[in-house]
């Protein structure tokens, strides 16, 4: 457009900015709650982590024992792991997730399921959901809602 002094104008009209300001809108509305839905599954990483680190331990503790030891009663003690419950600095405490979290169950013959409950963390900031997450001895984790 041209001014009345025969320059062009420069400058956005009252429109364009209400036009923008409305796709950032749009564009915040969407992405928010997939980014705070994000953030949990971020946060469960540290504990299948840690999970996978107590079920290399189980897996070698196991090994070591041999066929015909009776595994039920097995802590996480047993299987090398500091654990300091409600004072922290354990060996499986981390941001979200704190050594009470964890715990694992064997049976017998030496199959075991190892529990990671948010429920239970002390660190402030645990996932919202699941609350519950479980590994197994195979390897397969399966949310607990």
């Amino acid at each position: 457009m041209l001014s009345k002094r025969g320059g062009l104008k420069k400058g956005f009209t009252l429109i364009e900015l209400m036009v923008v300001l409305f796709i950032i809108g749009v564009l915040a509305a969407v992405a928010i709650p997939y980014m705070l839905g994000r953030s949990d599954a971020a946060k469960w990483s540290e504990g299948k982590t840690v999970a996978g680190s107590i079920r290399t331990a189980a897996q070698a503790y196991c090994g070591e024992k041999g066929a015909g030891y009776d595994f039920s009663g097995t802590t996480l003690e047993d299987l090398g792991f500091v654990i300091n419950l409600g004072a922290g600095g354990g060996d499986l405490d981390g941001k979200y997730f704190t050594d009470d979290c964890y715990s694992i169950v064997f049976s017998k013959n030496g199959d075991y399921l190892i529990t990671i409950n948010a429920a239970k963390s002390t660190s402030g900031d645990p996932p919202s959901t699941p609350q519950q997450i479980t590994l197994d001895s195979a390897g397969t984790f399966t949310d607990i809602p």
